[in-house]
């Protein structure tokens, strides 16, 4: 039995690795494919273009191009002729290097990394939508999942139970429980259900939510999954990619405007995320992937110097100017872009700790 129960979990932590290894992977190559597909389009000479990163493993060489996969397969690279080649005293550059495109053309080829992360959510999207079907909330007051250990879980109540009364206030949908719990926190509660035409009576006291403060039970509705065609799949994609997107830029913007620390997950929260959605099914781990894909996209297109969606903002302003932008205006562009990604990445790697706990050690 503890053989069994060694090798089982051996098997789990080996699926956590080879998910996360794969899902980052899967992320940044996509990335950087399009880079690469937009980079060919324009005829820029692609000397380089790899899965992974470190040392080659294998590749081969077709044309000018060398594709080859390495050791540390977490992502990919595009190196093309001539990125950097406008130094004082460097030779001009010619056809087919990257610096002699257009700043509109180069603007594309930037432009088409976060793209391809947008187009990876929604065909991931659309494939839960077509396979697993569409999940449907009933607006019922039927509980449908109860969390271990919370109020209603320990007071007895059962997934299938319907709510029928919140201290004697009538309840006829799941808003109505809603609305219901805003004050009840920490308070005792009398609850009414029907379970197989009977009606039976919970008295407790309610949970708090730890971010709102509202009342809680820790229950959820009843849900279903709604089978749905190819093409009205493709279209719900299209729609909660720009939905997910619409509530980040949303929620980032009202933190900047109120001056209040936004929840950001780092590298550490997001590697443990996929981990767990790793065990929970691929469904799960599919729709993570694809909610990671768009917050990547999305990143890279924010106006900060050295992502692409910084190098857009120079490539716009030399179609303005009708001027090259200096390597030294770059330099420096790029290392402000450092600085504030690693300002970035500090502060979500170590609300990452906070909420694991460990971070508490420092902050006392």
């Amino acid at each position: 039995m503890e053989i069994v129960k060694l090798f089982s979990g051996s098997y789990s932590i080996i699926l956590q690795i080879l998910a996360v290894v794969f899902g980052l992977g899967l992320l940044i190559f996509v990335h950087e494919l399009g880079h690469f597909v937009m980079a060919k389009i324009y005829k820029v000479r692609v000397l380089k273009f790899a899965f992974g990163f470190g040392p080659e493993l294998f590749g081969f060489s077709k044309g000018e191009t060398r594709y080859a996969v390495c050791a540390l397969p977490l992502g990919g690279m595009v190196e093309m002729a001539g990125e950097y080649t406008t130094e004082k005293g460097a030779p001009e550059p010619k056809p087919g290097d990257y610096l002699y495109c257009p700043w509109y053309k180069r603007m594309m080829i930037a432009f088409m990394g976060p793209m391809m992360n947008y187009i990876l959510a929604i065909f991931l999207f659309c494939a839960l939508f077509s396979i697993w079907g569409l999940t449907v909330i009933s607006e019922e007051s039927f509980i449908g999942n109860l969390a271990p250990g919370m109020s209603a879980q320990r007071a007895g109540m059962q997934e299938g139970d319907k709510i029928i009364s919140i201290d004697n206030v009538e309840i006829k949908s799941w808003e109505d429980i809603m609305d219901n719990m805003q004050d009840k926190a920490d308070k005792q509660i009398h609850i009414s259900v029907l379970r197989n035409e009977e009606k039976l009576d919970f008295t407790f006291v309610a949970d708090k939510n730890p971010i709102t403060d509202v009342g809680m039970l820790g229950i959820q509705p009843k849900i279903t999954m709604e089978k749905t065609g190819i093409f009205r799949s493709a279209y719900l994609s299209v729609q909660m990619v720009w939905l997910q997107t619409a509530v980040t830029v949303s929620y980032l913007w009202d933190k900047l405007v109120k001056w209040e620390k936004p929840e950001l997950a780092g590298p550490v929260g997001v590697i443990q995320i996929m981990a767990k959605s790793a065990d929970a099914g691929l469904s799960s781990y599919i729709r993570l992937i694809a909610i990671i894909s768009v917050a990547l996209g999305l990143f890279n297109l924010f106006p900060i110097p050295l992502v692409d969606g910084g190098m857009i903002v120079l490539f716009i302003a030399e179609g303005i100017t009708r001027k090259k932008i200096s390597m030294k205006v770059v330099q420096i562009y790029n290392t402000i872009g450092v600085g504030i990604i690693l300002l970035i990445l500090i502060f979500a790697t170590y609300s990452d700790l906070i909420r694991l706990g460990i971070g508490k050690i420092f902050s006392n």
